[in-house]
């Protein structure tokens, strides 16, 4: 084995491997720009509504794509085991790249009105179908072309491959918006990241299309042997449903949410509430993310040798109990100034229970107008962390920053135009006089540790993202394999993962503390490793090239 692992990849195996990888980079360029442009798409697509609902809908949006992702695994997982993996994800970066390009040429819509949104919502669920059938039939391809004792190797390079499409999303982002002004960039800039998407699509169509198909299933195909239901075969088998539930439960969920911690969860950290300005955010995410890359080849070959299951629960077990650290360090290098502020002047919201509501309502259908939600609502809005004390009495809630005390308003009132107006620009007055900062400030940022802190995020997700692919392909049998991985892989990052900032936002603006939205990804890896420890089972040294 060990001698195994030394030998150079053939010309074909490193065709194989560098065409799916290179495929699936572009794929998720084009998935991970919507998210980073969420803000000003919000005002471009759903600017009739308000501007806090307009970015809950854009968020929303974001969400769908996460959402259809098992679908599309499941779509996609049963084609690939049908008629092939090569054929299959040709369709899904033909899909995605498309999508992404008509993202950046639809209009807006003050041109077309409604029709702007729902086409867009209706994109992103084309987009995340593509993303759910991609993932799968790169991962199978590569892990049946990979000999034994390199299949962690092999599919790492598949594993690496998404967070450097993430960078390249973030380094079109700012050289785009560094070639132009701000108001350049709001209105029209933000789309070339997009358009450029079609040259990444015709060199990645090119490549796959000089790939041969999995010997593997190409052998089985001969042989007449290939499923003739797979998601029946899949999903309606006791025993290889069971290995479903244990690869969602026992790997890819928690998998999933250390993933979106590490970068979407950061990243959303850094710009709305520590106040970095986004291109110093996504510079020094870029940096980060650019030196962990190797780390997903390092630990996926390390998985060849050590095991997977190993790898991935270690990771688990480090992120859960150093999130809470390490982002309150966050906070206390990318903005000291706010952290001091906290220190010297909290938060505090008085009011009585029964009139604070629970904030998240992204479909409007509920107006939020007691005192105790306007104050609420302005300072989770803001970023700011808070503190809660009942009032046994009604009354008008108050906010207390440092010795000032500031009095809300009934958002229901006649007057509540005025009043709100008032609110504002006495608790904007209050926050200044308390030392809170509007914005981060680049001189007594300390750069180089945030940059740390965000690679140390990220090497917990190589721990558990760089041996994922083999680990869940040697879980199923090649008949099945595409159909029967897609979907826990998909369930565990496009639900437990990709919902991670709209969770963890409600968890936040309802505590009214902006570190307790981690208890979500926390909890999710507690379970993981709790069910992966116990009943996953090691299956490095399973022959996955057999077809017998």
């Amino acid at each position: 084995m060990r001698r195994l692992a030394m030998l150079p990849m053939s010309q074909r195996e490193r065709k194989v491997v560098f065409a799916s990888s290179l495929g699936t980079a572009f794929e998720w360029y084009d998935f991970y720009l919507f998210g980073a442009l969420a803000p000003i798409m919000s005002r471009h697509f759903f600017s009739g509504v308000s501007d806090s609902i307009a970015f809950i809908f854009a968020l929303m949006a974001f969400a769908v794509g996460f959402a259809v992702r098992p679908l599309g695994g499941i779509l996609f997982g049963r084609l690939g085991d049908l008629v092939g993996r090569k054929h299959t994800f040709l369709v899904t970066i033909l899909i995605m790249g498309l999508s992404t390009f008509i993202i950046g040429v639809l209009p807006s819509y003050a041109t077309v009105g409604v029709a702007a949104p729902i086409i867009l919502i209706g994109l992103r669920l084309l987009q995340g179908l593509a993303l759910g059938g991609e993932y799968g039939g790169a991962a199978t391809y590569v892990a049946e072309y990979a000999p034994n004792g390199r299949r962690g190797l092999y599919t790492a390079w598949v594993q690496a491959a998404a967070p450097f499409g993430l960078f390249l999303s973030l380094l079109a982002i700012v050289v785009t918006r560094s070639s132009m002004d701000e108001a350049a960039f709001e209105a029209w800039g933000w789309r070339v990241p997009f358009l450029g998407s079609m040259a990444l699509l015709v060199v990645s169509i090119w490549m796959r299309m000089q790939l041969h198909e999995s010997p593997v299933f190409e052998a089985l195909r001969e042989e007449g042997r290939l499923s003739v239901a797979p998601v029946r075969d899949s999903f309606g088998q006791s025993g290889n449903l069971k290995l479903v539930l244990l690869a969602l439960f026992g790997l890819t969920a928690g998998q999933g949410v250390v993933w979106y911690t590490g970068q979407f969860y950061a990243l959303f950290f850094l710009t709305q509430t520590l106040k970095v300005d986004n291109d110093t955010a996504y510079g020094m995410m870029a940096i980060a993310l650019l030196c962990a890359v190797p780390f997903y080849i390092f630990f996926g070959a390390l998985s060849d040798r050590v095991g997977r299951k190993p790898i991935i629960m270690v990771g688990c077990l480090l992120a859960a109990l150093t999130y809470f650290p390490l982002f309150q360090a966050l906070t206390h290098y990318a903005n000291p100034t706010l952290e001091e502020a906290q220190n010297t002047a909290p938060i505090v919201v008085s009011a009585n229970d029964h009139e604070c509501s629970f904030l998240f309502n992204p479909i409007e259908s509920v107006r939020f107008t007691s005192s105790c939600d306007e104050a609420k609502s302005y300072l989770s809005k803001a970023g700011l962390s808070y503190s809660n004390q009942n009032l046994e009495v009604n009354g008008l809630a108050s906010i207390q920053i440092g010795e000032r005390v500031v009095m809300s308003f009934d958002g229901a009132a006649s007057d509540a135009k005025w009043q709100r107006l008032r609110f504002q620009s006495e608790i904007q007055s209050a926050l200044k006089q308390a030392g809170y900062p509007t914005k981060a400030n680049p001189s007594t940022m300390n750069q180089p540790m945030v940059v740390i802190i965000l690679f140390i995020l990220m090497s917990y997700v190589t721990m558990v993202y760089g041996p994922i692919a083999a680990m869940l392909t040697e879980m199923f049998p090649t008949q099945i394999r595409y159909t029967s991985m897609s979907l826990p892989y998909h369930v565990g990052n496009g639900w437990f993962g990709g919902f991670l900032p709209t969770v963890s936002f409600a968890i936040v603006a309802t505590s009214g503390n902006v570190y307790d939205g981690l208890w979500y990804p926390i909890g999710v890896v507690l379970m993981t490793l709790v069910i992966g420890v116990v009943f996953v089972r090691e299956r490095r040294d399973v022959d996955i090239r057999r077809v017998d």
